[in-house]
């Protein structure tokens, strides 16, 4: 089986690891070099220099619908394109490009989750278990059929972050075991329900507002849920304050209504515990802008009587 591999971040490495063993990777395509850092020097993408490290040939297309590129795939003359958080959507001519056309690890269990930022929203939307698709690749916005799932639990308190690591190792597992069969026409892709369908947009840095007056379940899986980035945010005495862990803190809800929404009930040790439009939910590690990350503790002998201080 000879194989083209599309991928940029982190999230991709395992999956082109992966492809390695099963295939003849004959061409890896990412991402250009982007700045990065205080100095914004050029910085290559993770499956870039991953490709490199295993002596694969790698190109970074700064654009993917010329007569050109396609020609370029065509001449490696794959059984079938590999897809995992390349980045950009592939034109009919480059999906066309591999006898067998292009398949997608996508990060959710489809048709849940379409879109740029699966992870993020099944973390922020609180839901008990998620996934890793295979599916064929479409001129939809992951739409394709299904060839096979692999499910997981989130647990209650995980963030994006470590989520994602998790399910990078899942596709990667997932394309290693699914792949040659469907390559060989050994498995049937079923299409999707569209009915079912919920889409995880693009996020900017807005999405990290922290509003008290909800429920503070919905905060926490706001916080884990956008964690490591765009990150949670709330302001104290005009400074942005970013926060890195919280917990529920499972005060009864009676308890959460006797002050308003956003008010520091209480300051130790164990954490800031805030008051929120239902229950408390407690602040374990924080960073105010233009400083380090610190713990709860560290923070409140930094900055005493904060109890009845509210957060705008």
């Amino acid at each position: 089986m000879r194989a083209i591999f599309f991928g940029s971040p982190e999230f991709a490495v395992p999956c082109l690891d992966a492809l390695t063993e099963v295939a003849d990777v004959a061409l890896v395509v990412s991402q250009p070099d982007r700045p990065a850092g205080r100095g914004l020097a050029l910085r290559p993408p993770p499956v870039k220099v991953r490709a490199e490290a295993l002596g694969l040939p790698v190109i970074q297309p700064s654009k993917v619908r010329t007569v050109a590129f396609a020609e370029t795939l065509a001449r490696c003359e794959a059984d079938v394109g590999v897809v995992v958080a390349y980045g950009r959507i592939l034109p009919r001519r480059v999906l066309d490009a591999p006898r067998r056309g292009c398949v997608n690890v996508h990060a959710s269990l489809l048709p849940r989750w379409r879109g740029a930022a699966p992870i993020h929203y099944a973390v922020w939307h609180g839901d008990a278990e998620t996934g890793v698709t295979l599916m064929e690749v479409d001129d939809g916005m992951d739409e394709g059929a299904i060839i096979a799932t692999e499910r997981t639990a989130i647990g209650p308190n995980e963030t994006t972050g470590e989520l994602s690591e998790r399910l990078a190792v899942l596709g990667a597992e997932l394309l290693r075991a699914e792949l040659p069969a469907y390559v060989a026409g050994e498995r049937v892709a079923t299409p999707q329900d569209d009915a079912r369908a919920t889409y995880a947009a693009l996020l900017d840095k807005s999405a990290g507002e922290v509003d008290w007056a909800r429920d503070a379940h919905a905060i926490h899986d706001q916080v884990r849920g956008l964690h490591p980035w765009p990150g949670a945010f709330t302001t104290l005495d005009g400074a942005t304050i970013k926060l890195h862990e919280t917990r529920v803190a499972g005060t009864p809800a009676v308890t959460a209504r006797a002050v308003s929404p956003g008010t520091i009930v209480e300051a130790g040790p164990d954490g800031v515990e805030v008051a929120c439009g239902r229950g408390r939910l407690r602040i374990e590690a924080l960073q105010q802008s233009g400083r380090r990350r610190v713990s709860a503790a560290q923070f409140v002998a930094g900055h005493p009587d904060l109890a009845g201080v509210r957060f705008e």
